[in-house]
């Protein structure tokens, strides 16, 4: 199994398949395979184990069944949310408030909307990486639409304050939108409480297969749909339901809500562990407050090396200098650089992401390895 041959912390790339969940998904890969929208008595059944999977998923985010729409994975919901509220919402206004450090998916969306006739507004980020919420006020008008921030950074995981942006947002009569790609399935979500109108999230980055995800859409909240053709997910989103996955989906829920406290300890004890490590090393900083991210995620700068190198050298060890969506583009990370890192500084930085398979054997064989290629006296072959 190649996955056993590397050393693996790039997790916020994506994880592996939990077996549990692979147990739960395979039947419906196998015998359980018709279309949960065929009218016969076999696709009945298929659709009422999509009905359970689907209150599931939402019961673990404390949303109603009916709220939640199946989707390819963060992306395309990111795409059908904003995409969607910009065609319904056009009368009002057309101005949109995101944030400079935002996943691709969003920022390219909103830039798609520029060409559109639509004015976006990309929000400054302060070293830590957070916004200033009197900012955001300054930046909300009558014709603002949507204010559009992500859960937690992909890179740095830096958490915004949601609750207190989407009570902004909703005091100037706009929409508030968050990308939680990084946050479900690691921390408690209740879109309830936060005051979350739509929320974007994927299976593959909390231990379910590639290729489902879902928008989670407040009740009353209109959308044009972006996709036609059969009328399946409300109309939201037509498109025969990937079955095998919504179910993997609902499982991964199920997992995370039973092991989150304990996963969130153990990680955290372990990414303390490599941080601590690598930062006695000269020349190495942490990227943003230690005290408002995630508790997986350790992007480290080295000031003087070339991260991509780095990759390279580490033949077993998988880590990231960036989005993994955006790793074809050689350019400095767009987060490091919105928090007022130079190029040099940030093409000079790894993001760890840790999960809940690593171990302090992985901590150890990390830490070693970049000793190894930082030392002044290392050359390299």
């Amino acid at each position: 199994m190649i996955f056993k041959e590397f050393t693996y912390l790039d997790n916020n790339s994506t994880t592996p398949i939990e077996p549990r969940v692979l147990e739960a998904m395979l039947p419906f890969l196998k015998d359980n395979f018709a279309n949960s929208s065929s009218t016969h008595y076999f696709g009945q059944t298929i659709n009422e184990s999509v009905n359970q999977a689907r209150k599931q998923i939402a019961d673990f985010i404390n949303a109603e069944s009916k709220e939640l729409i199946f989707t390819s994975g963060a992306t395309e919901a990111i795409n059908i949310a904003i995409k969607g509220v910009a065609e319904s919402y056009f009368s009002k206004g057309k101005h949109i408030i995101t944030v400079s450090t935002e996943h691709k998916a969003v920022l390219d969306t909103c830039k798609d909307l520029e060409r559109k006739g639509f004015e976006v507004t990309y929000l400054p980020v302060q070293k830590n990486g957070l916004i200033d919420l009197t900012e955001l006020e300054q930046a909300i008008r009558l014709d603002t639409i949507l204010v559009s921030a992500m859960y937690v950074n992909n890179e740095t995981g830096v958490i915004q304050p949601i609750k207190e942006i989407s009570s902004i947002a909703h005091e100037k009569g706009a929409l508030f939108m968050t990308d939680a790609t990084q946050a479900v399935g690691k921390i408690g979500i209740n879109v309830s409480e936060l005051g979350i109108d739509l929320l974007c999230f994927t299976g593959h980055k909390m231990y379910a297969p590639k290729g489902i995800g879902a928008l989670y859409v407040r009740n009353k909240i209109k959308l044009t749909p972006q996709t036609h053709g059969g009328g399946h997910e409300q109309g939201v989103r037509s498109g025969t339901l990937n079955v095998p996955g919504i179910i993997a989906l609902a499982k991964a829920c199920e997992i995370a809500s039973q092991e989150m406290e304990q996963n969130q300890k153990t990680i955290s004890d372990l990414r303390n562990e490599l941080e601590n490590e690598l930062l006695k090393l000269p020349n190495t900083s942490l990227n943003c407050d230690s005290a408002k991210r995630i508790y997986n995620t350790a992007n480290i700068c080295f000031k003087g090396q070339d991260a991509n190198v780095l990759i390279g050298r580490m033949k077993n060890i998988a880590a990231s200098n960036g989005s993994a969506c955006s790793s074809a583009v050689v350019e400095p990370s767009h987060v490091l650089k919105a928090m007022g890192f130079s190029d040099d500084d940030a093409f000079s930085s790894l993001r760890f992401s840790l999960g809940k398979y690593n171990t302090l054997e992985d901590i150890e064989i990390v830490v070693n390895k970049i000793k190894e290629l930082t030392q002044p006296n290392f050359k390299y072959a």
